[in-house]
């Protein structure tokens, strides 16, 4: 890849802790990813518009709210709807194992990230997805 990756880091709905994501989002700029933040408080619909805008190569939604089982589907179909199909969805939050297992099913979820995870296997694990894909082209 000629360019840093580029990861949108959005807060869905009503959650208003974002001190997770603001950690992560610090920890992939210092890996040298390029990272654009949304705020809080982000509809799906605003997401998705962000990614097509910032042309990006990974969004990351951290959702505390418990409404991650509409959220993350939502903004994965909205997202292929846009033509974003080869970017990665990838979520952090407290996400229940029986609903991580249902999310990690939805085609182009690449990830999702519980409380407890390091920054650096997060990063590790994004800058992985880039690697294997150049080592497959």
């Amino acid at each position: 890849m000629n360019r840093p990756i580029k990861v949108l880091i959005a807060k869905p709905g009503l959650d208003g802790h974002d001190r997770g994501a603001k950690v992560i989002a610090n920890a992939l700029r210092d890996a040298g990813m390029e990272v654009v933040y949304t705020g809080l408080h982000q509809t799906p619909e605003m997401i998705v518009e962000a990614a097509v805008q910032e042309d990006v190569d990974v969004v990351s939604v951290s959702i505390l709210s418990g409404a991650h089982m509409t959220l993350i589907p939502r903004i994965r179909d909205l997202m292929n709807r846009a033509g974003l199909g080869e970017v990665r969805l990838i979520a952090g939050g407290i996400i229940p194992d029986a609903d991580a297992a249902v999310l990690k099913q939805l085609p182009g979820v690449a990830a999702l990230f519980g409380p407890g995870t390091r920054t650096q296997d997060a990063v590790a694990f994004i800058a992985g997805l880039f690697r294997d894909r150049a080592a497959h082209t």
